[in-house]
């Protein structure tokens, strides 16, 4: 996945937006030194290429750098470069944010993907777009890194239909006339709409439409949705969505799905990162 210098190089002007004035004052900014990023825990490694770029946009050279997806374990270093100490104190809080957030997000959503295919082996985990404003290509990042995927990247993607859109019809069975209609307009994109109840879903599978969302609809509950609809229409494409945690995603797992669209991997504590720096033997 790429992300623009000019999205790196507004990061670094976010924090230095003019210089360090601690290392200037200090007359150290000269002086050679090495960072090293290491993980105080167990995670999933996301953004240390982004982190690597921002590094050697500031004029210092890398050393090690292992990349997003890798596991990562208590102590282990993944991330080395040397240059400046005026250059290394201004890359490092803004690749620490990048390296622990990101990495948080793909640990969540590798947890996530673990604890679903304990029980369906074939599921998919599937981020939404409520991300933080700003964020968004790191967090598609994380998430694929993390082994998950994005369920939706904007409006203009695919065809979701909602609730919402459906208060602006006559009611679900307007919606389903209209089916083979939208198919038609858009024949390389599928449809698929929310719902709540089985014969909402039942109606629209009939009508044609590739794949049904269910929303917040309990796990039990679920599960009876499930086998009822595979009983007509078996190869339909099934999702749960709304409230779907670490908590239960066992449960929603079980239900046989083929998918579950989840926001929690972004909702937690960033991946616990040490930042080391230290000067350089100079052998004369």
């Amino acid at each position: 996945m790429y992300i623009s210098e000019e999205t790196l190089d507004r990061f670094i002007r976010e924090d230095a937006p003019y210089l360090d004035l601690t290392t200037l004052l200090l007359n150290i900014g000269q002086e050679p030194g090495r960072i090293s990023f290491a993980s105080r825990e167990k995670g999933i490694l996301s953004g240390s290429e982004e982190a690597a770029r921002i590094l050697q946009k500031l004029g210092l050279k890398l050393g090690l750098l292992l990349s997003s997806g890798t596991q990562i374990l208590p102590g282990q270093t993944f991330l080395q470069a040397e240059g400046t100490a005026s250059n290394l104190h201004i890359a490092w809080k803004i690749c620490l944010n990048i390296l622990e957030y990101s990495s948080g997000i793909a640990s969540r959503t590798r947890f996530l993907l673990d604890k679903a295919r304990m029980v369906n082996p074939n599921i998919s985990i599937l981020s939404t777009r409520k991300m933080f404003p700003g964020t968004r290509e790191l967090a598609i990042k994380a998430v694929v890194a993390g082994g998950g995927f994005p369920h939706r990247l904007g409006l203009s993607e695919t065809i979701l239909v909602f609730r919402q859109h459906i208060n602006f019809l006559s009611g679900m069975e307007e919606l389903a006339k209209s089916i083979p209609k939208l198919r038609q307009q858009a024949c390389e994109k599928k449809v698929i709409v929310e719902v709540t109840k089985l014969d909402e879903a039942l109606l629209l599978a009939e009508a044609g439409v590739d794949g049904i969302q269910f929303d917040k609809v309990p796990s039990e509950q679920l599960k009876h949705y499930v086998q009822e609809i595979r009983k007509y229409h078996p190869n339909l494409l099934l999702i749960g969505a709304g409230g779907i945690t670490e908590a239960n995603v066992t449960a929603y797992a079980a239900t046989g799905i083929d998918a579950i669209v989840t926001t929690s991997m972004y909702f937690g504590r960033p991946l616990d990162i040490s930042v080391t720096m230290k000067p350089l033997e100079i052998n004369l």
